[in-house]
């Protein structure tokens, strides 16, 4: 198991200004959210998924640390031959992590060097209505 943070809920990775309009779908916008974040991580942009991050997840680790996490277990994994969403899910409450709106979305991802993986990607609804990526984690 992969693990990218040091909270409970994996609060972490990126902030993506998605589309935030009245009444738009929720997890239509996270996946969004997800898939953006995704495409600046398979292209080996780890600097800009921090410094897009929920302030949440900036606050748990430094840029340095988050860019040498992903150096060291991102990038062996190599290129993505393939992505497949698994599930889009909706939830107010995470463990160890504080109320508001999450989406977690998991995909079916095989690696150039890793065949079979889930990845499991939490963008958070901000209190500016943008929807962040708040946690990253691959199984």
């Amino acid at each position: 198991m992969i693990f990218f943070a040091t909270l409970a809920l994996v609060v972490g990775l990126c902030a993506m200004p998605a589309a935030h309009s009245q009444g738009a779908d929720p997890v239509a916008q996270a996946k969004a959210v997800a898939m953006q974040w995704l495409a600046t991580a398979d292209a080996g942009d780890y600097a800009a998924s921090w410094d897009q991050a929920a302030s949440v997840f900036q606050q748990a680790i430094t840029r340095a640390k988050w860019i040498n996490a992903l150096q060291s277990v991102r990038s062996p994994l190599g290129a993505v031959n393939s992505r497949v969403l698994k599930s889009a899910e909706f939830t107010r409450a995470l463990p160890g992590a504080p109320e508001g709106e999450y989406v977690v979305v998991q995909f079916e991802t095989a690696f150039e060097n890793k065949a079979a993986a889930i990845e499991t990607v939490t963008p958070m609804k901000g209190a500016d209505g943008a929807w962040r990526v708040s946690g990253y984690f691959i199984k």
